[in-house]
């Protein structure tokens, strides 16, 4: 069946608690001020209206400022955030590569966690026993797999973590400013199977502040802007407006 994203109108609202533990002064000032009000918590629309559509064969970059809301996007695809408003509807298994490694647990081995992260990504235990031995070849860590990883490197970790995301084609691949870790050979490795990755997939969204990658790989694009899509269209368009109108608005409010 061929894959498609449905999203209409959706929008999410966060909270955030200052201080759960005000000291003495604050809680002075909030009591005896009359304009103080609840200062304990703000909230802010993470997304706000947000409207788009994919079908098999798009490749759709998305660019913006930190705080945009990009990633927060990408995690109510997942379905990590659900929306409080508006409707999502996904046709198509979603393989998320986003915060890659998110789920470790640095007690248990190599192995044992190929096992975890998977079940995360939402594959069976069946599915991984085939898929390890694939896993732990394309991350070539074999001498150091049956070892906690909490005696690895960072860069182990990455490869690791890269090799679990990356070792099934999806049907929906979400990417978010994924940085293969490692050293200039397995760097290399890696980005050859993200380009596979990107051709075998019916549905790409890539996040990435590298706007020439994103050009060359990406067939449409939208600009985010404080939690909404302020414009969307082809890439070469969509990377000038970002340029001319949030990058440099921001450059001149700064000075």
């Amino acid at each position: 069946m061929p894959s498609r994203i449905e999203v209409n109108d959706v929008s999410l609202r966060f909270r955030i608690y200052r201080n759960p533990s005000p000291g003495l002064k604050e809680t002075f000032i909030r009591t005896f001020s009359p304009n103080s009000g609840d200062s304990s918590a703000i909230e802010f629309d993470a997304l706000k209206n947000v409207t788009f559509s994919l079908q098999g064969g798009d490749r759709l970059g998305i660019v913006g400022m930190n705080g945009a809301g990009k990633s927060t996007l990408l995690k109510m695809l997942v379905g990590i955030y659900p929306p409080q408003s508006g409707t999502i509807h996904v046709e198509g298994k979603i393989t998320p590569m986003i915060e890659l490694g998110t789920g470790f647990d640095h007690e248990l081995s190599g192995r044992e966690n190929i096992y975890l992260n998977g079940s995360l990504l939402g594959r069976s235990f069946k599915q991984m026993r085939g898929l390890e031995e694939a896993i732990i070849e394309f991350s070539e860590l074999k001498e150091m797999i049956d070892m906690p990883i909490k005696y690895y490197s960072s860069g182990m970790l990455g490869r690791l973590a890269f090799s679990i995301g990356a070792i099934v084609d999806p049907e929906i691949l979400l990417l978010d400013e994924i940085f293969a870790a490692g050293d200039a050979h397995f760097v290399q490795k890696a980005m050859n199977r993200l380009l596979e990755l990107f051709s075998n997939s019916q549905i790409v969204i890539f996040v990435s502040h590298d706007l020439e990658q994103l050009k060359s790989l990406c067939n449409k694009a939208l600009v985010m802007h404080k939690g909404k899509i302020v414009n969307q269209g082809n890439p070469d368009d969509m990377i000038d407006y970002y340029l001319e109108e949030i990058v440099a608005a921001q450059y001149a409010t700064a000075f």
